[in-house]
């Protein structure tokens, strides 16, 4: 898949890619998916290629936004998949219609992003109650504090990546 040449933008490795993808492969079929901080897309696209049956992606970049939705009509995805060009916060500050079983959160490092996230998807119902939460983060930042009902299920560092799946 193309992948757009911007700042910032920095795709899950392969490697990692396939670890997390192991650890979810028994729980990603039929799941409703949540790509915050989508960017490339390349959670929620792997997601839907193993079977999830819809992912909403949240990509505030227009310009990241209009690739990731050329790939999603290219791969003929648009009837599984909903693309939310806003501040992945601004949506999470609302409730969803419905919660979601697996959520990616892969913000660009070096923010905040997590820090606001967490308490907004507890707080909000966007976790169902047996949800699994993806949490990818530079390995020289220090975790940000989860909410008391999450609780690590894996967890895995490459590179410059530290990446966990929680369980709630």
């Amino acid at each position: 898949m193309p992948v757009l040449d911007h700042d910032g933008l920095r795709p899950t490795t392969d490697r990692v890619r396939e670890t997390l993808f192991n650890w979810l492969m028994h729980d990603i079929a039929g799941a409703r998916c949540l790509d915050a901080f989508a960017g490339s897309g390349a959670l929620g696209l792997e997601s839907l290629s193993r079977g999830a049956e819809h992912v909403s992606f949240i990509e505030a970049d227009r310009r990241v936004a209009a690739q990731l939705q050329s790939n999603l009509s290219l791969l003929d995805a648009r009837e599984r998949s909903e693309l939310i060009t806003q501040s992945a916060i601004n949506v999470l500050r609302r409730r969803p219609i419905k919660p979601f079983d697996v959520v990616f959160l892969d913000p660009p490092f070096e923010s905040s992003f997590l820090a606001q996230t967490f308490p907004l998807l507890a707080e909000n119902d966007w976790l169902n109650d047996s949800a699994l939460i993806y949490v990818e983060q530079a390995s020289k930042q220090d975790p940000e504090p989860v909410p008391d009902s999450w609780q690590v299920y894996k967890e895995g560092k490459a590179g410059h990546c530290r990446y966990t799946l929680y369980s709630v």
